[in-house]
């Protein structure tokens, strides 16, 4: 077998050394070439002129000019509904084979057009994940190990014409047969439905197996690690797994979870972070000594950016008519914007709903910072995810405790407010401590907070409780697993609503 993986290694650094990637800024304008030019018969093209826009002298311009920004809600209610009626040439040539159901933090009832196209880019984006594990100085061995991938179940949905299911399931029934050999948990055990008990599965089924990588949502991950330790009387997970060495995560901010998942390790792992939305694969992580991801500039995606100011986008986290759109040719690196994508699943300038950071421009690097919904300015704090972020790994380092879930909420008191946060953690400290600490942390790091709390927030307070009565909220108001993931940010209502359900489960 070290023979075969040496064999392997050497093809995928060979395969490296002759793919080099294309420059950013001219593939991107030839990815949006080939989206109009493939849709222009469809519906959405024949309505804004999609044949007009490929003859302009600028296409991107031109493009911006004559199509809208959509997000999810005016792009279903006017194009995708008629996919769900079995309407073919809508957005996308062709009818439509599945949708991925979203269970992101923004909507509980998303249909996503996922076209067979998408799946191939998909695949592609796949296969350059996999040959680029060569520059991450890897052994040998290595690539002859399984892969455990941890989604949404494979037992997709059957809807009249098409099949319903999460974007990671999706996937995972549409794996290349020469992957076969490699994937774990199997068909088998993917297709069940109740994630605990496709974790049990895993965890009796683990000591037949000897996986060399980990993917998937932080949170599930380590919850299906416990259970494996658990089942099988482990001290960590490398008791059974001696070969595990790296972990792809997504869908969250991993650094939240570093702390407590190295606990279930015998050693740290070589982590990957990638950018799998039920809209698309948009990025991964290429090089071993950052923690940007690149976008895929020529994988059937076309980018856009807002800068992510109240001068572009609304309380409620929507773009604003008329408000400012650049390409990647005129973005500016460490400033963060609202992105929008145009796929070959018919998604037109599409808000996605996450923020980023240009983090290296000539490499279309980026970093996620949060989500448009879960950015907090209800009195002028305007606080993002990645600085709440910031501010809870300070309090980690501080009280030495663990952190990884947390939901926050402005709450009125009479003519004035508080903000109020919901956290997980592993021991126990003095809540009004933290919340001092907290509101330093946030004053010293963010000019508009600080001045915020001069004015109409009047303080801070922080309730400490056990992380399990989140995961069991997210089972009881959503479902448990796959791509689910907990809100950050909360309206008053819906916060005084898990405030009820967290004091009545601690």
């Amino acid at each position: 077998m070290a023979v075969i993986g040496e064999l392997i290694k050497k093809a995928i650094d060979f395969t490296g050394k002759i793919l080099s990637d294309p420059e950013p800024v001219q593939a991107q304008k030839e990815a949006l070439g080939k989206l109009l030019e493939t849709a222009k018969l469809t519906a959405f093209g024949k309505k804004y002129q999609f044949a007009e826009i490929l003859a302009a002298d600028d296409i991107v311009r031109a493009f911006q000019e004559k199509v809208p920004v959509h997000d999810y809600d005016k792009m279903f209610a006017e194009w995708w509904h008629f996919l769900l009626e079995g309407h073919q040439n809508v957005t996308w040539p062709g009818g439509q084979n599945y949708f991925a159901l979203s269970s992101g933090t923004t909507s509980n009832s998303k249909y996503i057009p996922v076209t067979d196209d998408m799946l191939a880019c998909i695949r592609k984006a796949g296969v350059s994940e996999i040959t680029n594990l060569g520059v991450f100085d890897l052994p040998a061995d290595f690539f002859t190990k399984q892969i455990l991938m941890l989604g949404s179940s494979t037992n997709l949905i059957q809807k009249d014409d098409h099949q319903e299911g999460e974007i990671s399931g999706i996937s995972a029934s549409n794996l290349p047969a020469w992957f076969g050999g490699f994937y774990k948990p199997g068909q088998e055990i993917a297709s069940i439905a109740d994630f605990d008990e496709r974790v049990k599965r895993i965890a009796e089924e683990a000591p037949k197996w000897d996986i060399g990588c980990i993917s998937g949502i932080p949170s599930w991950v380590e919850l299906m690690l416990k259970e494996i330790i658990r089942h099988n009387k482990l001290e960590t997970i490398h008791d059974i797994w001696p070969n595990l060495m790296v972990y792809t995560t997504g869908g969250v901010a991993f650094e939240p979870y570093r702390k407590s998942l190295e606990r279930l390790l015998a050693r740290p792992l070589v982590y990957i972070d990638t950018y799998l939305a039920s809209e698309g694969f948009i990025a991964i992580q290429k090089r071993p000594d950052t923690t940007s991801m690149a976008l895929f500039p020529d994988n059937g995606i076309f980018y856009e950016f807002v800068p992510f100011n109240a001068d572009n986008v609304d309380e409620d986290g929507m773009v604003k008519p008329g408000g400012t759109v650049l390409s990647l040719a005129d973005t500016e690196e460490n400033v963060e914007y609202v992105l929008l994508i145009s796929t070959v699943s018919g998604a037109w300038r599409y808000m996605i709903g996450d923020t980023v950071m240009i983090t290296d421009k000539a490499r279309a690097e980026i970093r996620i910072t949060g989500r448009t919904k879960h950015y907090l300015n209800v009195v002028g704090e305007q606080l993002s995810v990645n600085q709440m972020n910031d501010g809870l790994r300070v309090i980690e380092n501080e009280y030495d405790v663990v952190i990884k879930e947390f939901i926050i909420s402005a709450i009125r008191r009479g003519d004035e407010y508080i903000n109020k946060w919901y956290l997980s953690c592993d021991k126990s400290i003095d809540k009004s401590k933290v919340a001092e600490s907290l509101d330093a942390t946030l004053r010293e790091n963010n000019k508009n907070y600080n001045v915020a709390r001069t004015r109409a927030l009047k303080g801070v307070e922080v309730e400490l409780i056990p992380e399990e009565v989140f995961y069991k909220w997210s089972e009881e108001t959503k479902k448990k697993g796959g791509q689910v993931k907990i809100p950050r940010v909360m309206k008053e209502e819906d916060f005084l609503e898990f405030a009820a359900f967290a004091q009545a489960h601690s």
